[in-house]
């Protein structure tokens, strides 16, 4: 054996008291594996005294950060807070100052990460992120280890888990948006202010990070054309099944000639894609590359096991170079400023259910509407009749078309009084 490896916390919540317990109880195992012992030196919470799931060693909890940033003992700092603020700070003085970093901070990399990989370059420090995106399925390591030959041509993913069980919930029980919120609330799949979660934010921080790894141009989150879930409703979702389709949210990056395309939005997938079997809290990637193909990585995206399966993957990496006397050099390379594409640019094929007045021509006025934008439909059904009202819903799907095209006729449509309301746009991805 070497001497021994230092690891310092910043946090101690539900995943962090996971990684540390499993740290200890696992320690001859993982000695053994990387050639040296992991000892937990120092562990920075807002609250020493609060009670916790796991005992730590003597001495070890502190309320003062520095404590772990300064002591040179700690040679891998183990960031679990999360958020920008407090977390950032840490993270920079910690590869500033030669600090080895692992996170699972998807908003830090997403918002921060060409910053940040520099800061680490300079301290000779390394960072590593695997648990910020799909919890213990292995997807950055792969686009930075496995496919590095491959030029990445698109990214499909399912990749929050609250959102997946909300709509799971909705299209095999018919249950309303709120019922389901509520359900995977009182199951703690949803956090008490879900609004992360269900407005995309959390999908479009994870995309943004595996599309600048796969493309080599920083996405920031903010170019990720987003969209969320609060307003689909049990219709969209028995009139997909008729249709042969699944509502599932999914984000999207796709590397295009004039620059890189990525959107998170909820969808219509074939019955036959894999992706739209993925159900519950489950996730699922899936990378295309020129030269290995579709690959498909699916398992538990979230949750403090599979999370904790990520992080020390990353500890224990950089914990076996140390042993063997080397600096970790795992580096995920320069994301170059490059241009990416406005959701404008999408060409898709497009389901919209509307409420009209339920009256000859009508039709006919709605496929004028669409064919002077050039939006040719390829269905259209009936489906229900508000005799008292004199409306009926319509459901149309149409053959590839621009988004603009499509955007600029529901303006049209607003003022027309024959369309009542535009109640659901979702686009269609696969399918004929």
């Amino acid at each position: 054996m070497t001497r021994e490896i230092g690891i310092g916390f910043l946090g101690m919540g539900n995943v962090g008291s996971v990684v540390a317990a499993t740290l200890l109880e696992r320690a001859d195992e993982f000695a053994a594996r990387v050639g040296a012992p992991l000892v937990l030196r120092r562990v920075a919470v807002k609250n020493p005294a609060k009670p916790r799931d796991v005992e730590l060693p003597p001495g070890v909890l502190t309320d003062a950060a520095d404590e772990v940033l300064t002591d040179p003992a700690v040679d891998i700092v183990v960031e679990v807070i999360g958020g920008q603020g407090d977390a950032g700070d840490y993270v920079r003085r910690a590869l500033a100052g030669g600090k080895h970093v692992v996170t699972a901070n998807k908003e830090l990399i997403a918002k921060a990460g060409p910053e940040l990989f520099a800061l680490a370059r300079e301290g000779g420090a390394a960072l590593r992120f695997e648990p910020s995106v799909g919890g213990g399925i292995p997807v950055i390591s792969p686009l930075l280890r496995d496919l590095p030959a491959n030029r990445v041509q698109a990214i499909r993913a399912i990749i929050n888990g609250t959102t997946n069980y909300i709509l799971t919930s909705m299209a095999q029980r018919g249950e309303s948006f709120e019922d389901a919120l509520a359900e995977a609330q009182a199951l703690g799949y949803a956090e008490p202010d879900p609004t992360n979660d269900v407005d995309g934010h959390d999908a479009a921080f994870k995309l943004s990070i595996m599309a600048s790894l796969a493309f080599g141009t920083h996405v920031p989150s903010t170019a990720v054309a987003t969209e969320g879930i609060r307003s689909l409703t049990p219709q969209d979702f028995q009139y997909a099944r008729e249709l042969g389709y699944v509502i599932k949210l999914v984000a999207i990056a796709e590397r295009r000639d004039d620059g890189v395309l990525a959107r998170v939005h909820p969808t219509l997938l074939p019955d036959s894609e894999p992706l739209a079997h993925i159900d519950g809290v489950q996730n699922a990637v899936q990378i295309r590359g020129d030269l290995a193909g579709t690959l498909t990585f699916q398992g538990a995206g979230a949750g403090a096991a599979p999370t904790t399966s990520a992080v020390l993957a990353d500890v224990l990496d950089i914990a076996r170079t140390l042993a063997a006397g080397a600096a970790p050099a795992w580096d995920p390379g320069d994301w170059r400023s490059g241009e990416t594409l406005p959701v404008d640019a999408l060409e898709t094929r497009y389901y919209l259910r509307m409420t009209v007045v339920d009256q000859p021509g009508v039709l006919a006025q709605i496929a004028r509407v669409l064919g002077d934008g050039s939006v040719s439909i390829a269905a259209v059904q009936q489906k229900e009749t508000d005799a008292e009202q004199g409306t009926a819903e319509l459901v149309i799907m149409t053959h590839a078309a621009r988004e603009l095209a499509v955007a600029s006729a529901l303006v049209t449509f607003e003022g027309l009084d024959e369309v009542r309301e535009v109640n659901a746009l979702l686009r269609v991805e696969g399918g004929a």
